[in-house]
């Protein structure tokens, strides 16, 4: 069955240059300490969550990564509805603003999978895709 109602627009995150600027320094320093004074000074900006998180999960704090994915999901929320966003519809991964709440949604699902929270690691993975599948396909091959 084809479904005959448009697809809504994609939702674009507004850029934050500033918030870039102090994430790539972060990324230069490349410490835990630089990233979450990122997250401290600018606690609206999903990618300093989602850099936190991924490194959390890296070095197996997997209730310290979604403590931190959960955080930079729930704000990546907020400013997608901010942006017109209506709970469904692209949220484009080549769109560079958009990857820190993606990013927060990849590893909040594999956190979530890790402690044993089935359906929300399942729920995740599956709004990622939605969101846009090239986005699942990129945070997975890293």
């Amino acid at each position: 069955m084809q479904n005959l109602l448009p697809e809504p627009p994609a939702t674009r995150l507004p850029v934050n240059d500033e918030a870039d600027a102090a994430l790539a320094a972060a990324d230069e320093a490349g410490t835990d300490e630089a990233y979450a004074s990122v997250a401290a000074g600018f606690p609206t900006y999903s990618a300093a969550w989602g850099e936190l998180a991924a490194r959390a999960f890296a070095q197996d704090q997997v209730v310290t990564a979604y403590a931190y994915a959960r955080t930079g999901y729930h704000r990546g929320l907020d400013q997608l509805r901010r942006s017109g966003w209506k709970g469904h519809g692209p949220v484009p991964w080549s769109h560079e603003p958009n990857r820190g709440f993606l990013r927060c949604l990849y590893v909040l699902s594999r956190a979530a999978d890790e402690i044993g929270e089935a359906d929300e690691a399942a729920r995740c993975a599956q709004f990622l895709r939605d969101c846009d599948p090239e986005a699942a396909d990129a945070l997975a091959s890293n």
